[in-house]
């Protein structure tokens, strides 16, 4: 199931992507006197129950009532899937040829760094390229979103905290990053956090250690990589990350990127006004971002 936010006629709303539409789950469980939260928010979570709710409504839904809760996709415009999570947690090095192309060590831990929910943009939404960044770049991820509370998380159990999965731009400003080395700075600008374009729920990924991630500049393939390189897999995050900090509902993960970002490239290349960002990872679907400068 893909769950999206969107916006139609200056109302926001949510729903489930089917046949190039979204339903409106709000509409869909009114129909069937059911209930919904009224933000995807609380949808996510009230995780599982919520997710079991939905496949059942839509079971019984015939082709009339899909007319009549549904819009197609192109008459909305979608917005990023969770637009004020409490924390986006982002791994730097967590794959292998990354690792390799950048000549960095295999880290043994996971390492962490934070972005403020001001970076997050949704599909189609520019990313805004401040004029005195010189060395922008982009970052193709996969993004955990986390649907049920937990600390000290067990690798064992580590998916019953997992609603689902979306893509992440993790936009990096190469020169304020590795000037004195503070990470957060040279990637918390805003608009850097671009995600979406919605949430394939966990049960409908059945090998999350073997999804293709590859990203686009201008129609130019740059990274083409698979999750079966990560260094630090799925469970494994969930579990180094919940020993440091409590992991809340709507708290987005980033878990790194493969191999091909613009500054390892010889020559490098970097981003610039009216480039055109596409991300694609296997099963769960597109993030297209234009890139705009700003003063």
């Amino acid at each position: 199931m893909k769950i999206a936010r969107y916006c139609y006629q200056k109302k926001t709303s949510y729903g489930v992507i089917s046949k190039k539409a979204i339903l409106s789950l709000p509409a869909l469980a009114e129909h069937f006197n059911e209930e919904v939260p009224e933000k995807i928010e609380g949808f996510i979570a009230e995780n599982k129950k919520t997710v079991k709710k939905t496949e059942r409504m839509l079971k019984k839904t015939d082709s009339t009532l899909f007319k009549k809760v549904s819009k197609p996709i192109n008459y909305v415009s979608l917005l990023p899937p969770v637009s004020f999570p409490h924390k986006i947690i982002c791994l730097g090095l967590n794959y292998f040829d990354h690792a390799a192309e950048t000549k960095s060590s295999i880290p043994k831990e996971p390492i962490l760094f934070l972005k403020p929910h001001t970076a997050i943009v949704g599909p189609n939404q520019a990313i805004k390229k401040p004029q005195f960044v010189k060395e922008l770049d982009y970052e193709g991820e996969l993004c955990i979103v986390i649907g049920k509370a937990g600390k000290n998380i067990s690798i064992k159990n580590a998916k019953k905290h997992v609603f689902g999965y979306t893509v992440f731009n993790d936009v990096s400003a190469r020169d304020f990053q590795f000037r004195n080395g503070q990470w957060t700075r040279g990637k918390s600008f805003d608009t850097f956090a671009p995600t979406g374009p919605w949430i394939t729920t966990e049960n409908q990924l059945k090998n999350i250690d073997n999804l293709t991630i590859r990203t686009w500049v201008n129609g130019e393939l740059r990274q083409n990589g698979t999750t079966r390189n990560m260094v630090f897999k799925i469970s494994e995050i969930l579990y180094h990350i919940s020993r440091v900090m409590t992991l809340e509902p709507c708290d987005i993960i980033a878990t790194g990127t493969p191999a091909g970002v613009g500054f390892a490239m010889k020559p490098q290349q970097f981003l610039k006004q009216g480039d055109i960002v596409r991300i694609e990872i296997e099963g769960i679907g597109v993030l297209e971002n234009p890139v705009e400068e700003r003063v």
